[in-house]
């Protein structure tokens, strides 16, 4: 597969496939069969995918509750010894995320939870330092100035080589990148055909040389009928390419701008087998730009 960066000389670059695996899928909805999550990964890995994502909240609980919190982290570090593929994979994930009762979200940027939140994604990772530690979505309770204070203290501690924003706006993203320097490397926002608006976060990303992992990158687009209905530009060109619609959406969004690295959610292989194909598809700027005007 075709690589793209993470990084920049301070911190280390490390290339990685354009196409990442979102990890929330893996049991979000309930347990997955384990085999079958097995099989998705090395799907992912023979198809040159190794960026890998997850978060702390991510995760099935008995009760959807405070149990699922680290769920996620806990199985994909398992599946990723069991394979042992740990050196084929880099693992990141976030915090800032909570899980209550009955399946609800909340949110906690304090200090004293993302210092606690780093060491208790350590502990589950089974690793001494996390390769991306994220922060997972701004906290209305907690002003993002301190939030960025303490990811600074947070990197500057040695437990995470590289640091990330989520759902961040430019101006969040510019604060950040004032106060972490180049330990900041990525941004995470919600971006696909149905999602457009992080278009101005892309453009803050190029400015200042930081990745773009688009999440939920294939959201919204659905079966081939409503892609079709929906989408019909995306669909349309997928018949004459002779591929499918979620390919073209995955190399439309590659298209946008190298520092683009989608992370589409897959359980099974078929579905990673496929998004990852989309890291060869090279679409022409006329294709681009009617996807872009569609």
């Amino acid at each position: 597969m075709r690589t793209r960066t993470l990084g920049n000389e301070t911190v280390g670059r490390v290339e990685v496939g354009a196409i990442g695996l979102g990890l929330m899928t893996f049991d979000q909805s309930g347990p997955q069969p384990r085999e079958q999550l097995l099989a998705t990964v090395r799907a992912a890995l023979d198809a040159g995918v190794t960026l890998f994502d997850t978060a702390d909240a991510y995760g099935w609980g008995e009760k959807l509750g405070a149990d699922a919190q680290g769920a996620n982290e806990l199985l994909i570090a398992s599946l990723l010894d069991e394979l042992g593929v740990r050196d084929r994979v880099l693992l990141a994930t976030k915090a800032g995320h909570v899980r209550a009762g009955g399946g609800a979200w909340a949110l906690d940027s304090s200090p004293e939870h993302l210092h606690h939140a780093v060491d208790a994604s350590l502990e589950r990772l089974g690793v001494e330092q996390i390769a991306l530690w994220q922060h997972h979505r701004p906290d209305p309770k907690v002003p993002y100035e301190e939030v960025v204070g303490t990811l600074r203290e947070v990197a500057e501690s040695g437990k995470v080589a590289m640091v990330g924003l989520s759902n961040a706006d430019p101006a969040q993203i510019r604060l950040a990148h004032a106060v972490l320097g180049d330990r900041l490397v990525s941004v995470q926002n919600q971006f696909s055909p149905a999602f457009r608006t992080s278009a101005p976060e892309i453009e803050v990303c190029d400015e200042l040389g930081l990745a773009f992992l688009p999440w939920s990158p294939l959201g919204g687009l659905g079966d081939a009928k409503s892609m079709a209905e929906k989408h019909p530009a995306f669909a349309e060109v997928a018949t004459a390419r002779g591929v499918s619609a979620q390919q073209v959406a995955l190399a439309w969004e590659l298209a946008q701008s190298p520092r683009v690295i989608p992370i589409p959610g897959a359980k099974r292989p078929e579905s990673i087998r496929d998004s990852a194909a989309a890291a060869d598809l090279d679409l022409s700027a006329d294709e681009v730009a009617r996807l872009d005007a569609s």
